[in-house]
């Protein structure tokens, strides 16, 4: 029972880092840009956050300034245009597959020349064939001459070397989640919106109620924070390796909710490559692997008594 409660909140936070690759790439081909989506993200989240920065402080007594540019710089404002403005010339499949999938791949590039951790063969097999997945997607796409796909796929692996360097920061500065968010949300709020409003003025009162509505709720607060605290709940209830797992699922469950909501069907290669990726974040993320049952061994001893 614990299991499946666990389970069922790890399942409801990649549910909603699956659907923000579907639900932005709707944004940014009608009424909205990356611009805006970044603004409305951080904005409110921004807002809703603050109070942890107030009672928790900017930890620069562990991140150093250079630290906390880089925490807000890596899943900020940055971050979003680059992901957001991304999903506006490649489709969402394409996202989830190169961005959150291939994040792992990054982070352990970094750690591995920067911070010499060694990895385990299991993780090996992971990043390459989170490395196969990309050439498959990226390299197909790019011998097809589709210039303005393959300038997402650069806009996509971008946002995920941003969100790896953001990675290894927080882990190097032993950071929780909702503190780190909170710095980078609260950051973005006061660097990222004053250059938002001046160069785009209100920009957004132009976009229809409707459409601002849904989007700030999803950005600001379902995205940035309420998967946050859903996925925080998995890890506590499954363990690092078994929450860290459902990780893996993001690639397959963002081509599944662009189905209907866009009609972005994906081509057998790139069904090919979003396997091949969601394979290798599972092992690169520690999912569990099943154990060969051991068998008993007797001595000769045992059974001579029994």
């Amino acid at each position: 029972m614990q299991y499946l409660k666990g389970a069922g909140f790890g399942l409801a936070a990649v549910s909603i880092w699956a659907s923000w690759s579907a639900v932005t790439r709707l944004a940014v081909t009608t009424s909205l840009d990356a611009w805006d989506i970044a603004a409305l993200r951080y904005g409110v989240a921004g807002l809703l956050l603050c109070p942890v920065v107030v009672r928790r402080g900017l930890a620069l007594d562990r991140l150093g300034w250079h630290g906390l540019a880089v925490l807000i710089a890596g899943l900020g404002a940055p971050y979003a245009l680059l992901a957001a403005g991304g999903l506006r010339f490649a489709p969402a499949h394409d996202q989830g597959a190169l961005n959150p999938g291939v994040m792992p791949l990054f982070v352990a590039l970094i750690a591995a020349s920067v911070l010499r951790e060694t990895l385990s063969a299991v993780r090996q097999l992971g990043l390459a064939l989170i490395l196969a997945g990309v050439l498959v997607i990226v390299g197909w796409h790019a011998a097809g001459w589709t210039s303005s796909r393959t300038f997402g796929h650069a806009l996509f692996l971008s946002a995920a070397f941003l969100s790896a360097c953001f990675t290894v920061v927080m882990r190097q500065a032993k950071l929780d989640p909702l503190h780190a968010t909170a710095l980078v949300s609260t950051g973005s709020l006061v660097i990222y919106l004053p250059i938002y409003l001046a160069l785009r003025g209100p920009g957004l009162a132009q976009a229809p109620p409707a459409d601002l509505t849904v989007q700030a709720i999803f950005q600001g607060v379902l995205v940035t924070i309420v998967s946050l605290v859903l996925y925080g709940r998995a890890i506590t209830i499954l363990g690092a390796s078994g929450g860290a797992a459902f990780g893996a699922l993001v690639p397959a469950l963002t081509a599944l909710i662009a189905l209907p909501l866009l009609g972005e069907w994906p081509s057998n290669t790139d069904w090919f490559g979003i396997i091949l990726i969601s394979a290798g974040v599972y092992l690169a993320r520690g999912g569990p692997l099943p154990r060969r049952p051991q068998r008993k061994r007797r001595s000769l001893r045992d059974g001579l008594m029994n």
